[in-house]
């Protein structure tokens, strides 16, 4: 590769709030973006909450001359809402569906029936290998009371764990999607201090958006002020994030988000705000590009990190293992109430009313059955999680105190000699 090597990539994200037969004027915004992205021609374009694969289908017609390579992730009962549309060959797709994402009686928010997932695509270009993922996390229902933090923390680790060991041979990073997370949340924090992603919106010397980065803002005909909840300014959940490896430079020349309406003043394309970067990498020798190694102060936010997400998943645990021996406890009486309807139906008088009561008892025993399963499962899989942060922890603590033992060595043997 020449040693004046660059490379600019335009990317485009944007969470489209396509859930068919609720969202507002989905069939119109689609059109429109589809306009939008053929007009704009990016390298990359990446949505999240294309529920319907019609839509899909929808854009990939209409964007097949502009971005020619397209793949849409689908898991769980209603589809990740992940999809990717591309101007470069896709050279390798893989997916990765999150252990925990909520739970199941909470139809009425919907997200465990997604499958909410982190899908990889691998592109070559010009030499150059890039990873570039797109997720979108477990939505937050309650600021104040947030019943879904475990999971999304467990699913904040399992992103960075996915992205730590599939980019192994990547020289370039690329993550983008709706985390659902505030930059300064544990879960978003996690991410970027164990990967070493670096934030577009922080790193960027030319943004044009609102104040803060917000992607959620009341301005916004479609945001309500009960989804922006204590934050009536605007929130800022929708991210690109970035790192260069092994001897490559990456920095974000320009980023631009939407501002409450379409790109040209119309109405929204969404409920979220696009954001529109540019990138530019170049060859950089090695001592210009530092992998990402903490030394003994850099390891200290790290530490600090992964011991608030252990206490968290700590938390979450005692909660599902409380609501798994509810269940029990239930299923328990259930089992003696069936048992004493057989003795009552056996006898003339009581039978009648015994066989009213069996199929309710019987339901309810199954139910409670269900709930035991579920949260014995999520007992688990936040305890797989918390085993691995444990794991990580540990070792990060040790190599603080090798690093923090060195150095005062170093020091002393420069008191000495100066001496």
């Amino acid at each position: 590769m020449k040693p004046n090597f660059s490379l600019r990539l335009r990317v485009f994200n944007l969470n489209c709030w396509g859930i068919p037969y609720l969202s507002k004027h989905r069939c119109d915004r689609m059109k429109r973006l589809g306009d939008f992205l053929n007009m704009e021609s990016f390298d990359l374009a990446l949505l999240e909450e294309v529920w319907s694969e019609q839509d899909f289908q929808f854009l990939r017609q209409k964007l097949s001359f502009s971005y020619p390579d397209a793949h849409y992730f689908r898991s769980g009962i209603i589809g990740s809402g992940l999809c990717v549309f591309s101007k470069h060959p896709i050279q390798e797709i893989i997916q990765h569906v999150y252990t925990l994402n909520g739970y199941p009686y909470m139809i009425h928010h919907g997200d465990w029936f997604c499958g909410k997932a982190v899908g990889l695509l691998v592109f070559h270009l010009s030499g150059l290998v890039l990873n570039a993922y797109i997720t979108h996390l477990h939505a937050e229902y309650s600021r104040q009371k947030d019943i879904y933090l475990a999971h999304r923390v467990a699913q904040a680790w399992e992103l960075a764990q996915f992205i730590h060991h599939t980019s192994k041979k990547a020289d370039v990073v690329l993550l983008c999607g709706d985390l659902n997370m505030h930059p300064k949340d544990l879960g978003c924090c996690l991410l970027k201090e164990w990967t070493g992603l670096h934030d577009a919106y922080l790193e960027t010397q030319d943004f044009k958006g609102f104040e803060e980065g917000y992607t959620m803002v009341p301005e916004n005909y479609y945001v309500s002020q009960q989804d922006l909840g204590p934050f009536p300014s605007g929130i800022r959940i929708d991210y690109v994030l970035y790192k260069a490896v092994s001897g490559f430079y990456i920095s974000c020349k320009t980023l631009k988000s939407t501002t409450g309406h379409g790109p040209y003043n119309g109405t929204p394309l969404s409920d979220h705000e696009a954001l529109m970067a540019t990138l530019c990498v170049r060859h950089s020798p090695l001592q210009q590009n530092p992998s990402f190694v903490h030394g003994p102060a850099g390891r200290l936010p790290l530490i600090s990190v992964l011991r608030e997400a252990w206490t968290e998943l700590g938390l979450g645990i005692a909660q599902a293992r409380w609501w798994a021996a509810f269940a029990g406890n239930v299923i328990g009486v259930g089992l003696l109430l069936l048992v004493l309807l057989c003795v009552l139906a056996a006898e003339e008088g009581a039978r009648e009313v015994a066989i009213l009561l069996w199929t309710p008892n019987v339901g309810l025993v199954l139910g409670a059955g269900a709930v035991y399963l579920f949260h014995m499962q999520e007992a688990k899989g936040l305890c797989r999680v918390q085993t691995e942060l444990q794991h990580v922890l540990g070792r990060e603590s040790e190599a603080q105190d090798l690093s923090s033992e060195a150095q005062l060595a170093l020091l002393l043997g420069q008191d000495g000699r100066q001496s």
